[in-house]
């Protein structure tokens, strides 16, 4: 389904060249998009079930709503939205070939999959030209290297009045994990996440009107090194530019859990604690302007939503 590393569409021939987030590695981005999962992170699955309640924000319901990666942004937020939207049409976007993301269970392959047990509701997967109300986008902005081409295509896909929700992470994420590594004298773990307001500014520059962004921290804690590790690779993968070209073995795993130990912060008890910056985001898409100019031409498609009386949101 996917032509490109960050997205399940290819971007128009006549998109503008965009500059890639800087120190990210785009081979990895692409191979970390098409990794294959049966499940979804924990933190993504919670983040997203806090997002799917900041619909009732919303003054106007979306009729048809777009779920943006959704396994790896989390199934649980998924079920969250179709729950809270039981009356909408569903369509997915993913860079999971359908067969794949069809067969999707949650764990035991005897029980239903995840979309039929949706009430018997199964996506439809969403072309290039699917329009929706809302374009759903749970912990998958911060590991895209060309986001504003993305934008660019979750405005595409909007109706008129339609609206964006998403979620990442922000750049304090991780922050004890990076400074483990830079004691280490190590590449860092991961590339620096972007700011929410840079990505209010990017979401006006891509043509989205009244951008709302605001951040929260959520702290996780564990017991040990080995389940720290299981998390963190659930959670992703470091697509830093500099990090370490080939496989590492066992002696390296050994090595890289004893300066865990050693140099991780603990909590009072004892517990190995680790920082979380969510960063949420919405804004919505407006009627088209016309660009005062001494002649200006406006196509057919753009006139016609100009014109269309919208409901209020």
């Amino acid at each position: 389904m996917s032509n490109s590393s960050d997205s399940p569409f290819p971007p128009p021939s006549e998109a503008p060249i965009e500059t890639p987030v800087p120190d990210m590695d785009p081979v990895a981005v692409a191979r970390w998009a098409a990794h294959t999962r049966r499940q979804s992170a924990w933190l993504h699955d919670e983040v997203g079930r806090r997002m799917a309640e900041r619909l009732g924000w919303m003054r106007q319901l979306p009729a048809a709503w777009l779920d943006w990666e959704p396994v790896h942004g989390g199934l649980q937020g998924h079920h969250a939205v179709a729950k809270a939207l039981p009356d909408s049409k569903v369509f997915i976007a993913s860079s999971l070939d359908s067969k794949a993301l069809f067969a999707i269970n949650e764990s035991s392959p005897r029980r239903a999959t995840v979309w039929q047990r949706l009430r018997g509701m199964v996506p439809q997967v969403a072309r290039p030209d699917t329009q929706v109300d809302l374009v759903w986008a749970n912990m998958g902005l911060h590991a895209v290297h060309q986001p504003l081409g993305l934008l660019r295509q979750w405005h595409r896909h909007l109706n008129t009045d339609g609206f964006v929700m998403f979620s990442c992470l922000g750049p304090h994420s991780l922050q004890e994990l990076r400074a483990v590594y830079a004691r280490m004298g190590w590449a860092p773990p991961g590339h620096a996440f972007t700011d929410m307001h840079d990505w209010g500014d990017m979401l006006v520059h891509e043509g989205f009107a009244e951008p709302v962004m605001d951040a929260e921290t959520i702290t996780l804690t564990y017991t040990s090194v080995a389940q720290l590790r299981a998390d963190l690779r659930a959670l992703g993968r470091n697509l830093h530019a500099q990090r370490a070209p080939l496989t590492r073995g066992r002696r390296w795993l050994q090595h890289w859990e004893e300066a865990m130990s050693r140099h991780w912060p603990r909590t009072p008890d004892g517990r190995l604690a680790l920082t979380f910056e969510v960063l949420y985001g919405h804004a919505f898409k407006p009627r088209p302007r016309v660009q005062v100019a001494a002649t200006s031409a406006v196509s057919l498609d753009d006139m016609r939503r100009m014109l269309r009386t919208s409901p209020p949101r």
